[in-house]
This record gives C-alpha cells, structure tokens and sequence, in this order.
C-alpha cells in the first residue's frame, strides 16, 4: 500500500483531531480527558489491546501484524500529550476552553499525527511481519514523565523506538533526520548562599550573600570556558536569582536556580561535583557558606544507532523525497524521549511547521504558538513507514 497517498486521505482527520486536542489541553498527569479520548478513536479502529498504568495518564495499544513469523520484532511509536500552564493568545476557533493551559508545544499534534499513523497501520496490518506498540505518553513537560513508563516495563518487550516532534525552528514541510545530538540533557541546580546580615552603611559587620552570589554567577562559567572540551557544547546558566529585603540592609541570603545543557559532554556527568567545589569556595572566599542542590534530570537524545539513522532517513525519502529532507543542527531544548534511547535503539525526527506567511512563526512555549496544519500528515505518514520499514528489515 502506498503509505504517502493513505496519509493524505486522512488529512482532514489528522487537523480535526489535532484541533479537539487543542482545544481540550491538560497540563501534565491530568490529562484524564485527553487518554480518554485517545482509548475511543483507538477502539473506532478495532484496536483492543489497550492498557494503562495505575496512577499514570496515557495508555498503550498494540498493532498485531498479520504477515508475522517466531520472534518477529515490535516496534514502539511514542507521541507526548501533555499541554503547558500558558494563557492561550491565539484567537482561532479550537482555542483552548481550559483557562490558563495551552498546547504550546505542540503535542495536541503529536497525539493526531500517531493517531492517524495508527489508522494506516491498521489498514496494512496484513502487510505487517512484526507488531506495533504505540504509547501516549503523559507528563513530558515534567522532564521525566517517559522515566514512569520506562520503570513500568514499556520497553520490555520492544526492539526499537521511533518518535517526532512538531518544530517551528525547522521550515515546513520539511523532515529533520539528523544523526548525532538531538536534544540536550537538561540539568538543574539550586544554590543556596547564607551570608550574615547587617545595616548596609556598616558593611563590614556582615557578609554579603549578593557579592558571593555574584561572583559564583561568574564563576559558574569558567565550568564552560576553562573546564570542558571546547569542542563539546556545554551551557550553564543561571536563570534566577532572589536575595535581599531592603535597600539599605546588607543581604544576608540569596537563591539561584539554573540549568546545565550538553549532548553526552563527559564533564556533564561530574557536573555536581565540580558545581559543588566551586560554589562552596567561592562563598567560603567573601565569609558565606553555601548548599548546593544538583539533580540529573533529562538525559541527552543522540542519535547514534546507525540502523535507526539509515533506516528513518531513507523512510523520510521514500516518501518525499530527497528534496523533503534535511539535516538540521541540534537544539538544546530537552525531550525525555531520551529515556526509551536507553533502552532500545532509537530515533527522534523534527517535522517542520514554521510558516510565517500565515503566522506559525512563533517560538515553542509561546502564547501564541501555531503551527502549519498541512504537515501533520507527514508526521503521521512517517510513524506508519519507519514501522513498516523497520519490521520489514
């Protein structure tokens, strides 16, 4: 069957379903509507093996191919759900009826786009020599909601994991298949830094914890500059300070919150060592002391499985081409798709929906965030192809 012409027959359901998403965002483990529906379209469809995992939202499904031989493969395709806290500023007619939460990432289109993978799937199921297990996976907006499923066993009983992201940083309708660092590990850190109050005429009576606040900012960077590879990216920022109480006092208290970002940078794994040692003595330098809280968060996607790498790039041609193709550049934001690559070989492709001729050119997590509908039946042709092509293998 031909894969690209069965996606553009559903094109209208992919954008009718992506629009009741939308308009029905849930932020991250409430997504109780959302799963609902999600088991309704899926049963519409004739799949029945649907399970979910007590206390989590989203559910997986199987697609039991008919053309199967003894130990055929099963491949996982993985679509996020979750919305974000964002006061929606589109004024379309599928807005968000939930005040205060929006898809501004983009997932209410993953969901669509499996949705309607599925649908071709189960039109080829005679076709198929291995299974399909496809998970609607919540709270990825929480850094770590892929970690729950993982720990539940998704993964046990698959040989590989495909999943795409929509992207207004890639131009539509172009398909971003690049090898090598997809998305960054996303650290985050806390910083504690106690210093001794005292009236701000008088200074040397106390400590300042905003000099010593300061001076760690900067310091932070020679993390970067001076101690890792400059050949591997690695970022450190401090995205939030607080401290003080008057004017005139001297600060005897200040909190800062960062993040750390890299694609597997070797330093990035002693991270909390090297960010203790240079917080706590560069307090100790202006008479503070300082408590640093260090935690690993999202791994790193990096696309180093070569059969995955040749497999969904040759899948994005076949179906449009060498001209719908393109090898993009990393991007720093994190995606806990990363979990599933560590437990199976996998792939992370970006469908580009930037059209600033009709407005979906804004950032991801933005209130006015949209996207070009007419891609959306790529991304859905390419779960049904990397799945076909990869049981075919």
């Amino acid at each position: 069957m031909d894969i690209r012409q069965m996606a553009e027959q559903y094109n209208e359901y992919v954008i009718g379903q992506r629009r009741w998403f939308h308009q029905h965002a849930e932020v991250s483990w409430k997504e109780f509507e959302t799963t609902k529906h999600i088991e309704e379209e899926l049963r519409k469809m004739g799949i029945e093996d649907i399970n979910h995992f007590e206390g989590l939202t989203g559910l997986t499904a199987m697609i039991y191919g008919e053309k199967v031989e003894k130990d055929c493969s099963t491949i996982l395709l993985r679509a996020d759900i979750d919305a974000l806290p964002t006061i929606e500023k589109n004024e379309v007619d599928y807005k968000s009826i939930h005040e205060g939460v929006m898809h501004a990432c983009g997932h209410d289109c993953h969901v669509a786009m499996l949705l309607a993978g599925a649908k071709i799937l189960m039109n080829m199921r005679s076709e198929l020599k291995g299974n399909v297990k496809l998970l609607f996976q919540g709270g990825e907006e929480t850094a770590i909601g892929a970690k729950e499923y993982v720990d539940r066993g998704v993964c046990n009983d698959v040989q590989a994991a495909y999943g795409s992201h929509i992207s207004t940083w890639v131009q539509a309708p172009y398909i971003d298949v690049n090898k090598g660092p997809r998305c960054a590990s996303t650290d985050e850190f806390h910083i504690e830094i106690i210093g001794k109050a005292c009236h701000g005429g008088m200074p040397q009576c106390g400590h300042d914890a905003i000099v010593a606040a300061s001076a760690i900012v900067m310091n932070l960077q020679t993390l970067v500059s001076r101690m890792s590879n400059p050949i591997e990216p690695l970022a450190v920022t401090v995205g939030k300070i607080q401290g003080g109480f008057q004017y005139n006092l001297v600060a005897g208290k200040v909190e800062m919150e960062g993040t750390v970002r890299a694609y597997g940078n070797p330093i990035q794994k002693k991270m909390d060592q090297y960010m203790k040692e240079m917080v706590e003595k560069t307090a100790e330098g202006y008479g503070c002391t300082a408590i640093v809280d260090y935690q690993y968060k999202t791994p790193a996607v990096v696309h180093d499985n070569e059969m995955m790498n040749t497999l969904v790039k040759n899948a994005a041609i076949k179906l449009y081409g060498e001209e719908g193709v393109v090898m993009g550049q990393p991007v720093t934001g994190g995606d806990d798709f990363a979990y599933f690559c560590e437990k199976v070989p996998g792939f992370y492709a970006f469908i580009g929906a930037a059209n600033s001729d009709i407005g979906c050119a804004y950032p991801h997590h933005h209130e006015c965030f949209n996207v070009d509908e007419s891609v959306l039946k790529r991304g859905a042709a390419m779960y049904a192809q990397v799945a076909v092509d990869f049981l075919d293998r």
